[in-house]
């Protein structure tokens, strides 16, 4: 457990380095962090094509990612807590060179090991069993004890698999099998994980680090403060908007905490919050961040590879759930400053509601139609302009930023942060706003180059970084002269190189835990897929949940939660659904719930990331506490009460894709987007046991009621009409014909697993076009045939509809669904919005007699 006694400024070393020596090692560490981040930028850049120098592949480039992290690990986190923090021992260093020689290894020997693959020589072995201890140390010493010990088990697992009890034992992996697969090869520790740190990880960091840098950290504090410090409970609401703005591009969730929390948790306390409220709204705002796409803790990106899906998918899936939790937790802390009857800041009356809302429809209006002039106007360019689209699009943002510049130049710099100062007076909007707008030129870039370009998540962190490198170079000194009042001296070129650099320095520091955690998860990775320890856990979850859906469900998010404590984001996601994914998927089918693999990897993810909040681990709530002075437990319970929602979105959406826009036309989405929002702001009202007014025990629970009305309108018109209609086997054919192509039909089957055990799942079949149900059986590539009253699949067509679909030879189809006319499940939201109507009318009247 964190110690209660650590400081704001030591939890955020913790993070990123505790160790702060003088002299000459302080210069050998900054000047690494200054190479690798170099040597990253390098690799996105399409530079080592231009020049034909300086090409790596994929594996070369995570042996060179590796090396600099854990020499980077040894230097910067010291052994132990009472270890030296002002100088690095030599043991230390010792320590950090060989581990960097272990990994350089790969690079260094890369065609020998290329031209024997599994012919280990002693070399190998000794690196690799060298090689592995020394990263588990690094994993105890960057994260703590609790991955570098899961790692060490899963290894101990492998080469004990014979000794094993009952149904976890294995035949076991020799030493040498071990390390030339954990090490040697791109199966364990130089895995996929460790590719996605090096590819795009790295980028989306140093891209959050150089923005901070730029000042846009403390630009989006106070443009949130400024928009909602007026309301009720101000301060708070400004915190989750600046949480979640930082949490855009923030890769820690403890780092978000302290960032936004020192600024805004002493002004939330100042308000009448208590010093645990204040704590709890700023760690549940920041852990949040997380889920917020376009990096979600660098998920997003382990997410592609692991899922197989677009990285554009992936961000479309999250975005929902993420926005939906935030604008019900500005509702939550609305709730709790309606509960401690607090007033706006200095008697400030929020505006007239239609007033806010003309503004922010104007405002919405001119964002949308500049988006669609700059859309269309470039894609009129670049077919226009050839070759040359390239060199007038950067000269057209080049003036665009300068022009920014001029505006900002035209109003008062932004004031220093200090959390001590009165509150009497609020920053105002307008020039708040318009001093920062160039710092969303990087964010343009790279959503541009992700959205429409549709570039690699890397190279479009890449373009985005070049433009930030751009503006830290020359903000300072042309805002100097662009101020021509002489009232403020933001700096040279100097000072924007110095900027750069440091910016460049705390990207690849904020970078070491992260490549170290990717690492390490390598290993368990390595050994589920080296022992087949994944079924063994599907077994042991089936054994515990009894066949029961919701009850294997509420197991996995548990096993979620536990394996989560003590890990960062990374890590976490990594561990959880190497393990839990594949549980949740074959459950599911064995219970005839088809649940996308997308959904599958966003529920786990969600789970893994509330342990940053869960007591008695809960890593950000100590956070939190160290700058609020409060219980640091008292402070994770509140947060975890807070973050009810955010346990709730992921069985909702396991058992209603809609909410994660899948197969989801435009309009249909924006409804759903309106209703679940409607929906979470009740659940919240619910759980927080306020609505108008104080609401009474029958009232939370209907309110609950209708908020799941909301959400799984399914549930309850499935009661009143079955979805599909029972069709015999020996009549598949004929059901194909009759339904439409947009549809499919749900199959139950009997087959073997790969280990040759029966197993009963549940697939769906898509339709194929075709005049016949015959014709369509064929599209389909699927052959079947009657034996007596059974029904088996006689030929599977290789790479068919039914193939990828799961069907193989010699399975039974048990029992055919096809789709059935019924009305739309939306209809159930009617009954639900009239018992929200009676909730209403019966707290406006306890509302009317209260005020009398």
């Amino acid at each position: 457990m964190p110690d209660k006694q650590l400081s704001t400024e030591e939890l955020i070393a913790q993070d990123v380095g505790a160790r702060t020596p003088v002299g000459a090692m302080a210069q050998v560490i900054a000047g690494l962090a200054l190479l690798w981040s170099l040597f990253q930028l390098w690799i996105a850049s399409p530079l080592p094509f231009v020049f034909g120098f300086g090409v790596f592949n994929d594996t070369q480039t995570r042996a060179i990612h590796l090396t600099f992290a854990l020499l980077l690990a040894f230097l910067a986190y010291p052994a132990f807590r009472k270890s030296p923090r002002d100088r690095v021992p030599l043991l230390d260093i010792a320590l950090g060179l060989i581990a960097a020689a272990c990994s350089a290894y790969l690079f260094v020997m890369y065609q020998q090991l290329a031209m024997r693959p599994g012919s280990l020589t002693t070399t190998d072995l000794v690196t690799a069993c060298i090689g592995i201890p020394l990263l588990l140390e690094a994993t105890r010493r960057a994260l703590g004890p609790a991955l570098a010990v899961i790692a060490l088990v899963f290894l101990v697992y492998s080469l004990a698999g014979p000794w094993m009890p009952g149904m976890l034992a294995h035949r076991g992996v020799s030493l040498n099998a071990l390390a030339n697969h954990q090490w040697i090869t791109t199966e364990g520790v130089f895995g996929i994980a460790l590719g996605v740190s090096t590819s795009f990880v790295f980028l989306f960091v140093l891209f959050g680090a150089l923005l901070e840098r730029a000042g846009a950290g403390h630009y989006f504090i106070q443009l949130a403060f400024s928009l909602l410090g007026h309301l009720r409970g101000g301060p708070a609401k400004a915190a989750v908007v600046a949480s979640g703005m930082t949490g855009l591009i923030s890769g820690s969730s403890i780092a978000n905490t302290v960032t936004t929390g020192t600024f805004t948790i002493p002004m939330m306390k100042r308000t009448g919050f208590s010093s645990e409220k204040a704590g709890a709204v700023e760690v549940a705002s920041s852990v949040n961040g997380q889920i917020m796409p376009p990096v979600m803790g660098a998920a997003a990106f382990l997410m592609v590879e692991y899922v197989g899906i677009p990285y554009i998918e992936v961000i479309k899936h999250a975005f929902l759930p993420a926005l939906i939790s935030y604008i019900a937790l500005i509702y939550i802390v609305h709730l709790e400053s309606m509960k401690l009857g607090l007033k706006p800041i200095g008697g400030h009356q929020p505006k007239p509601w239609l007033r806010r809302l003309t503004g922010f429809a104007f405002g919405a209006a001119l964002i949308s139609g500049l988006s669609l002039g700059v859309y269309y106007g470039l894609g009129w360019l670049k077919p226009a302009l050839g070759d040359a689209a390239m060199w007038v699009i950067g000269a057209l943002l080049a003036a665009v930023y300068v022009g920014l510049l001029k505006i900002a130049a035209s109003n008062p710099p932004l004031p220093p942060e200090d959390p001590n100062a009165p509150l009497d007076q609020l920053p105002q909007t307008r020039p708040v706003l318009l001093s920062g707008l160039h710092f969303l030129l990087p964010v343009v870039v790279l959503v541009w180059c992700l959205m429409v370009e549709r570039l690699s998540p890397g190279l479009s962190a890449f373009w985005g970084s070049v433009m930030l490198v751009f503006i830290l170079l020359t903000q300072r000194p042309l805002l100097s002269w662009l101020r021509t009042d002489g009232s403020h001296d933001h700096g040279s070129f100097k000072d924007g190189v110095i900027d750069l650099r440091e910016g460049l320095i705390a990207g690849a520091r904020n970078m070491i835990g992260i490549g170290i955690a990717t690492a390490a998860a390598g290993i368990i990775v390595g050994a589920v897929s080296q022992t087949g320890v994944g079924l063994v856990l599907a077994d042991l979850v089936e054994l515990l949940s009894m066949g029961n859906l919701l009850l294997m469900l509420l197991l996995t998010a548990f096993l979620s939660l536990i394996l989560g404590m003590g890990l960062p984001t990374t890590a976490n996601y990594i561990v959880v659904s190497s393990l839990l994914a594949p549980v949740v998927v074959a459950l599911g089918q064995q219970n005839g719930l088809i649940v996308p693999l997308i959904a599958v990897h966003l529920f786990v993810f969600y789970f893994g990331i509330m342990a940053d909040v869960t007591p008695p681990v809960g890593l950000a709530s100590f956070a939190a506490a160290a700058v609020s002075k409060g219980d640091p437990i008292k402070t994770g319970i509140m947060a975890f009460y807070y973050s009810l929602r955010t346990a709730a979105l992921p069985f909702l959406f396991i058992f209603n894709t809609d909410l994660l826009l899948i197969n989801v036309d435009f309009w249909h989405g924006v409804l759903i987007f309106i209703v679940a929002t409607i929906a979470m702001l009740i659940f919240a009202a619910g759980t927080q046991g306020f609505f108008l007014v104080r609401s009474r025990w029958y009232e939370n629970i209907l309110l609950l009621l209708v908020a799941f009305t909301l959400f799984r309108p399914g549930f309850w018109m499935d009661m009143l009409h079955d979805p599909y209609q029972e069709v015999p086997p020996a009549q598949l054919a004929q059901a194909l014909g009759e339904v439409s192509e947009d549809s499919q039909l749900r199959l139950r089957v009997r087959g073997e697993d790969a280990l040759g055990d029966p197993r009963t799942f549940t697939l769906l079949l898509p339709i194929p076009d075709g005049a016949t149900g015959e014709e369509r059986l064929s599209k389909l590539g699927l052959t079947l045939m009657e034996e007596g009253d059974k029904v088996l699949v006689d030929s599977v067509a290789f790479g068919s509809p039914a193939a990828e679909a799961g069907l193989e030879f010699d399975q039974q189809i048990l029992s055919v669904k096809a789709p059935t006319d019924r009305w739309v499940k939306e209809l159930m939201w009617i009954p639900g919005f009239l018992l929200f109507g009676l909730i209403v009318l019966l707290q406006r009247r306890r509302q009317r007699s209260q005020v009398a």
